[in-house]
This record gives C-alpha cells, sequence and structure tokens, in this order.
C-alpha cells in the first residue's frame, strides 16, 4: 500500500521541520484516535533523534492498543534545500502490527514567498487488509 500527500504550507521550511522532528506534534496530528506514550525512562524527547524509540500505543488517547518502535533517520543525498525525517520502524504488537513493513517519510522543501512544498509518502504492507488499511493510515 502506498499513501501519497503533497502540501504547500503557509509557513517557512524552517517552521514545518521543526513540527516534523517533533513527538508533540506527531501527538496532535493523531489525537484523537491515536496518542503515543513513550517506554523509554527519559520520556519522548523534544526532538526525534536518529535511533529506535519504544512507544505505547493509546486508542482515544486513553487504552493501550500496542507497543510501536519509531526508528527515525534523516536520510542524506537530497537535492539541495531538502530535508527528509524517515520512520521506518512499525508496531510490534496491537492491532497496528497488521502491518508487516512499516516506511514512513515527511520531506519539506522551500518554495516562493516564504511557503514550504511538503510531501509525506508512507509504504506499508498489511497483505489482504491493505484496502482496508489505506483510508485510516491516509
Amino acid at each position: 500500500m502506498r499513501v501519497l500527500l503533497k502540501l504547500e504550507l503557509d509557513c517557512t521550511p524552517d517552521a514545518a521541520w521543526r513540527a516534523i522532528r517533533s513527538p508533540a506534534v506527531l501527538r496532535e496530528v493523531v489525537a484523537p484516535w491515536l496518542d503515543f506514550d513513550s517506554l523509554e525512562p527519559e520520556g519522548l524527547p523534544t526532538v526525534w533523534p536518529e535511533g529506535r524509540h519504544r512507544v505505547r500505543a493509546l486508542a482515544f488517547r486513553r487504552y493501550a492498543a500496542g507497543e510501536e518502535v519509531v526508528d527515525v533517520s534523516y536520510p542524506g543525498g537530497l537535492p539541495s534545500g531538502v530535508r527528509m525525517l524517515r520512520d521506518g520502524g512499525g508496531a510490534l504488537t496491537g492491532p497496528l502490527a497488521v502491518f508487516d513493513s512499516w516506511d514512513h517519510r515527511m520531506a519539506v522543501s522551500a518554495l516562493p514567498g516564504g511557503r514550504t512544498l511538503y510531501r509525506d509518502q508512507l509504504r506499508a504492507t498489511a497483505g489482504a487488509l491493505d484496502v482496508l488499511a489505506w483510508y485510516p493510515t491516509w
């Protein structure tokens, strides 16, 4: 399954980049259907550093819905002015573990007038459930 999103944002690329790298913004984006609680001793970071981060998914911000790994990297070799965050993690337990693979990439680049081009691509495989999983992940 492949889900694509391409938007022009009324903010600077720096502002969009800060948002993409923020666990707090992730929590806002998935609310009210989901939330994430850190399983790491130091809790959620302010900015995602590269590496694996264990989290608990909470359905409706309240009910345990499995464990996940957010596996953050910042790919290099991109065109000038493009910044990207990649999450290659995925669910270990719970309903979201239906996905066999998870490759989520978010990129920002400058547009004229201080605006930002935001691109979001999710490649995930849920086998026969791909058709059912597409809409909620989009």
